[in-house]
C-alpha cells in the first residue's frame, strides 16, 4: 500500500505518494564486478577485498580518473590503482585492452578489477615514473639527456608495443605522449592507459576527439585529411613527437592559444625535427619518418623496428635502462 501524506511549505500544502517519489538509480558495477576480485600478481593469485587496499600516495590525476599506488594489506602486496567513475565508458575499454595485451611484457600488467561505492578499480603493475615526470622533474632541472641508446631503447619499448596492439588486438591506442610511457628502475619501458584505444574497422579508426590534442597527427586534425578515418599511421606521429620531447627536455611546438593555431603549425607548418648538432642522422631519420606530413609516407611499425637507429643497439638490455634511471629518480619512485 502507498504511503501517503501531506506536507507544509510555507503555508501551501501538498500531497506526495511515496511509492511514486522518484528514486535514486543505483550505480550497477560494469561486466559483472564485485566488491572483491581474484588477483594474479606475480605469479600468486589471491582475493582482494577493497577495504583491504590502503592508498600510500596519489601517483596521478588526470581527466579519465585517478592512479593512486596502493598496498594490499593482507599479503603485502603492492600495485597501481586506476579509479574511474562507472559512468565513463572509457572504462570497459581501458579493462578490455590492459586484460587482452597482459602477456605483452611492453604494456603494464594488469592484475584484475573491482567495483567500489559507484567505482571501478582496475589494479595493475606499479612502476616508478612516467616519462613525462622523469625528464620535467629530474632531466631537464639537471640538464641532464637521454643518450641515444637509451632512446633507442624506449623507442623499441613503445613501438613494440603498438605493434602488439595492432597486429594482435587489432587495436590503435590513440594517445601515445610521455605520461603514458612508463618506467621503473629495472629498465622497464611501458605503454600505459588504453581508456580512449578504438578497434579498428578495416585498418580505420574515425573517431576524432580522441587522445590529446598536443601529440595529434595532421590527419586527425585537418577534417580534409580524415573524411575516411584514419590508422595506426597517426600513432606513428605521435610516438615521433614523445621522442622529440623526452631527447631534447621540451615539447616541440610552441602551446597554442586556439584552434587555428594548431591547424597552422600542425598541419601547414614545417614538422619538428630534432636539432642537427646534438643527435646522429640515424636518430634524425628515424624520428622525421615518423613526421611526414602525408600518413601514407610513414613507417609501419615492422619498418620502425627494422631501422638502423634500432638495430645498431640492439644489444641495449633492461640493464643499460636501468643503470642510466635509478640514479636519476632515486628513492622517490612516484618522482
Amino acid at each position: 500500500m502507498a504511503t501517503k501524506g501531506k506536507k507544509k511549505f510555507g503555508g501551501v500544502k501538498f500531497k506526495f505518494d511515496a511509492e511514486e517519489a522518484p528514486k535514486r538509480e543505483e550505480k550497477k558495477p560494469p561486466g559483472g564486478l564485485d566488491n572483491k576480485a581474484t588477483l594474479t600478481v606475480n605469479g600468486h593469485e589471491f582475493q582482494v577485498y577493497a577495504r583491504d587496499m590502503i592508498v600510500i600516495e596519489n601517483l596521478g590525476r588526470g581527466a579519465y580518473g585517478i592512479v593512486d599506488k596502493t598496498r594490499h594489506e593482507p599479503t603485502e602486496s603492492i600495485m597501481a590503482v586506476k579509479v574511474n567513475s562507472t559512468e565513463d565508458k572509457r572504462i570497459l575499454m581501458d579493462m578490455d585492452v590492459a586484460m587482452r595485451s597482459s602477456d605483452c611484457v611492453y604494456t603494464v600488467e594488469f592484475y584484475g578489477a573491482l567495483f567500489q561505492e559507484g567505482d571501478v578499480w582496475i589494479c595493475m603493475e606499479v612502476m616508478d615514473t612516467c616519462l613525462d615526470k622523469l625528464y620535467k622533474n629530474k632531466l631537464k632541472p639537471q640538464k641532464i639527456f637521454v643518450p641515444e641508446n637509451i632512446l633507442s631503447r624506449i623507442s623499441f619499448s613503445i613501438v613494440s608495443a603498438l605493434k602488439y596492439l595492432q597486429t594482435r588486438l587489432k587495436v590503435i591506442h590513440r594517445d601515445v605522449k610521455p605520461s603514458n610511457v612508463l618506467a621503473n628502475h629495472n629498465g622497464k619501458i611501458k605503454l600505459c592507459d588504453f581508456g580512449i584505444s578504438g578497434q579498428l574497422v578495416n585498418s580505420m579508426a574515425k573517431t576524432q576527439d580522441a587522445g590529446s590534442r598536443q601529440y595529434m597527427a595532421p590527419e586527425r586534425i585537418d577534417p580534409d585529411m580524415s573524411a575516411k578515418g584514419y590508422d595506426v599511421k597517426s600513432d606513428v606521429w605521435s610516438f615521433g613527437i614523445t621522442m622529440i620531447e623526452i631527447a631534447t627536455n621540451a615539447y616541440p611546438y610552441e602551446r597554442w592559444h586556439d584552434m587555428f593555431q594548431q591547424l597552422t603549425q600542425v598541419v601547414k607548418g614545417t614538422s619538428p625535427a630534432l636539432p642537427k648538432e646534438k643527435f646522429s642522422e640515424d636518430i634524425q631519420d628515424f624520428i622525421n619518418k615518423c613526421l611526414k606530413k602525408n600518413c601514407t609516407e610513414r613507417p609501419s611499425y615492422t619498418r620502425l623496428l627494422e631501422h638502423e637507429f634500432i638495430k645498431q643497439h640492439a644489444d641495449i638490455g633492461d640493464d643499460d635502462v636501468a643503470s642510466f634511471i635509478s640514479p636519476i629518480i632515486g628513492d622517490t619512485n612516484s618522482s
